[in-house]
């Protein structure tokens, strides 16, 4: 798990750190917010188009070779980032990460639900999920270090550096993953033998239970599409304050990258400690819809606040901690709800399929706000956007009735196989 934590986090943030460099490197290039809106989400079209596929292959493949392929080709592609000149190149190399990167985390989510069954997903998926948060306690004030401090050193600019010196950990991470992770249960020698079976055996408790399915029956679940476009109102969340965040707090009067990279720590720093509890609480009452319903209630809450108190650093701040808190937290649990449901290959594909679908909302946040700011010269409109996304994704989780009812089967399926009398 730490590996992985690793790994998503160095993933997000050579995903988001374009909102740093987009500090200097619009007025170095010339580019407006629209060229940098569309060219932040064009990321997510090369995301969709190879989701389903890269998982497929790595359901094929294996954990172990793919990610690590994933990791490589995505480090290298962030860095050249650093030598665009023309809106085109910017274009081309967003599209590209997204394809490089297409298929990481519907394949970590995947690699779980062979390790953890229902009861503890929750957990095991906040513990992942905490990249998102602490990316943006390390990688804001590191980003906001480089840009400040890193600025002429060989020549180049510091939004430069930062495209060069955060692709870097992506080739380490993916040569960590390539000799230390573990394809399955069965091949970690750190378990003793028993302990691999009894931890195999709460695992198959549950994907017996799950329906077998192929993919023609999985694309005529309504659930699935309905779990999308859930997924892609949470996102256009996350991908707003992600993307955004910066320039917001530039907005109430900081001017120094590295105070705007320390302040931006606070709401992420603050929505790492909340996010674990939460899930834990769901995972103890096995209950989810409201568990993402209510943080994403708040996420929209503070997201407005932010919008009514734009003219103080200090409430805006105040109402964006609660947004990203409430944000981040829904994300989780969101992912508790479809691999309940799926297993197998319907597994691989299906949770590609939510994840490449909603991840379209990166596209649609940032190229919207963009083109709000650019024509309205602020970004507050933006917030209220966004705001209505996460309510619309709140209200669509709560229609999906008894959907979390399978995984109290599956929790009584876990306790039956980790009972004292059928294992240690």
């Amino acid at each position: 798990m730490p590996l992985l934590l690793i790994c998503y986090v160095v993933s997000y943030l050579d995903r988001v750190n374009v909102g740093f460099a987009k500090l200097q490197m619009l007025s170095a290039l010339g580019f407006s917010d629209l060229v940098y809106g569309f060219g932040a989400g064009i990321f997510f079209v090369g995301y969709f188009l190879f989701e389903v596929p890269s998982n497929i292959i790595m359901h094929r493949v294996g954990a172990r070779l793919w990610i690590a392929r994933i990791m490589f080709t995505w480090g290298i592609v962030s860095a050249s980032a650093a030598f665009v000149t023309t809106p085109t190149q910017f274009y081309v190399l967003r599209f590209l990460l997204g394809i490089a990167e297409a298929g990481f985390f519907p394949g970590i989510v995947l690699y779980l639900t062979h390790w953890y069954p229902t009861q503890q997903r929750g957990r095991a998926m906040a513990l992942f999920m905490t990249a998102v948060p602490l990316t943006g306690v390390v990688g804001g004030p590191l980003s906001g270090w480089i840009l400040e401090s890193m600025g002429g050193v060989q020549g180049l600019a510091g939004w430069q550096w930062l495209f060069l010196a955060e692709a870097l950990p992506a080739l380490v991470a993916g040569a960590a993953v390539l000799y230390g992770l573990d394809r399955c249960i069965g091949d970690a020698d750190w378990l003793k033998p028993e302990e691999q079976e009894f931890l195999q055996r709460n695992v198959d408790a549950e994907e017996i239970l799950k329906p077998s399915l192929s993919l023609r029956q999985l694309f005529r679940r309504p659930d699935l599409w309905l779990l999308s476009v859930i997924y892609f109102s949470f996102v256009i969340g996350l991908y707003g304050i992600s993307f955004w965040l910066p320039t917001i707090i530039r907005a109430t009067g900081v001017t120094h990258p590295l105070d705007i990279g320390l302040l931006t720590a606070i709401p992420y720093g603050v929505a790492a400690a909340v996010m674990i509890p939460v899930s834990r609480r769901s995972d103890r009452q096995l209950e989810r819809r409201w568990h993402v319903a209510i943080p994403a209630i708040l996420g929209g809450v503070g997201l407005l606040f932010s919008v009514l108190f734009a003219h103080s650093t200090l409430l805006a701040m105040m109402a964006m901690t609660l947004a990203t808190a409430g944000i981040v937290t829904t994300l989780p649990l969101f992912w508790s709800l479809p691999t309940a449901r799926l297993g197998g290959l319907a597994a691989a594909a299906g949770l590609a399929v939510i994840n490449s679908i909603g991840n379209l909302g990166g596209f649609v946040s940032p190229y919207l706000i963009g083109l709000i700011a650019n024509t309205t010269h602020d970004t507050r409109l933006g917030m209220v956007f966004l705001a209505g996304s996460m309510f619309l994704g709140a209200l669509l989780t709560l229609t999906l009735g008894p959907f979390d009812e399978p995984a109290r089967v599956l929790a009584e399926a876990h306790n039956r196989a980790a009972s004292p009398q059928s294992g240690p």
